[in-house]
């Protein structure tokens, strides 16, 4: 099986109507993915993507009619955590936030009321997910996948693209490739995510990408060198040369009062039983030391 998404899923992106709603609806449509309805408010009774998806005015109207179970949302940054408040009153279960620039205090709130809800949250400021072969949603390139059984998840998407590529260019390929946002305050992490790797059977060996800032990928290293001691596992984390106080990239990508630095998340995945790549270009060959074929 794979996490998140598959061919169960059935998706319904928030502002499809817009440059790039419309652009990444059409592109992971053409991937294959079950893209059943769109959602602009006072956009109604339309039918974009050459006459294939209809538009409804809200999510409730797109879950009634379509069955829809999964939401990816491009909306402006002053109306997404709104957004996203409406697909979880919807009954959504799973929702993408793609969008970036969202206060970090707007997103607080909002993060609470997904959990209270039972729902999950991938983003804000995310890449989105592809179970290669069977569903994309977001923004990663469906071309440089391959069906495989290696869980990816990564803070960043453009390390993802050139992880994964590099990943299908030697032959190794993915079950579910994640992207959880570089945002201070997310709704889905590390951890989140190496669990559900854990209990998916088609998930033999994990990849993780991180970034300076935060402690997620110590907290998800001390759970993987618990749980996880015989699973496969490779880490890359960038910003190994920056300055403390300097933000890169990321918003959560900080390093703040000596925590969060390259070296003490390096320091903690090995010492939970990750093999340490220098590069993207790296993991491809420490997988296969590890024993993926």
């Amino acid at each position: 099986m794979s996490i998140l998404i598959g061919r169960d899923t059935r998706l319904v992106v928030q502002g499809i109507t817009g440059r790039e709603g419309e652009f990444h609806s059409r592109a992971m449509l053409e991937y294959g993915t079950p893209l059943v309805a769109g959602m602009t408010p006072g956009k109604g009774g339309q039918r974009v993507l050459d006459n294939r998806v209809p538009v409804f005015n809200t999510v409730a109207e797109a879950v009634a009619e379509t069955g829809a179970n999964t939401s990816c949302i491009f909306v402006p940054a002053a109306g997404a955590p709104d957004a996203v408040l409406e697909a979880v009153g919807s009954g959504i279960r799973t929702i993408f936030c793609i969008t970036e620039g969202i206060p970090a205090l707007d997103m607080v709130p909002v993060v609470e009321e997904v959990r209270r809800a039972g729902a999950r949250l991938i983003g804000p400021n995310c890449p989105g997910a592809t179970s290669p072969g069977r569903a994309k949603v977001g923004i990663i390139p469906g071309s440089v996948h391959r069906e495989g059984r290696v869980g990816v998840v990564s803070r960043s998407g453009t390390l993802t693209y050139e992880a994964v590529q590099a990943m299908t260019d030697a032959g190794i390929g993915q079950s579910t490739c994640v992207g959880i946002g570089g945002d201070p305050i997310i709704g889905t992490t590390f951890l989140d995510v190496l669990q559900l790797f854990a209990a998916d059977d088609e998930t033999e060996a994990l990849v993780l990408i991180g970034e300076i800032g935060g402690s997620a990928e110590e907290e998800a290293a001390a759970w993987a060198g618990q749980h996880l001691p015989d699973r496969p596992k490779v880490a890359f984390i960038a910003g190994r040369t920056a300055p403390e106080g300097r933000r890169m990239g990321h918003a959560g990508a900080i390093i703040s009062g000596g925590r969060g630095t390259a070296q003490s998340k390096v320091d903690a995945l090995e010492a939970a039983g990750f093999r340490v790549a220098g590069s993207p270009t790296e993991i491809p060959a420490l997988l296969r030391q590890a024993g993926v074929a």
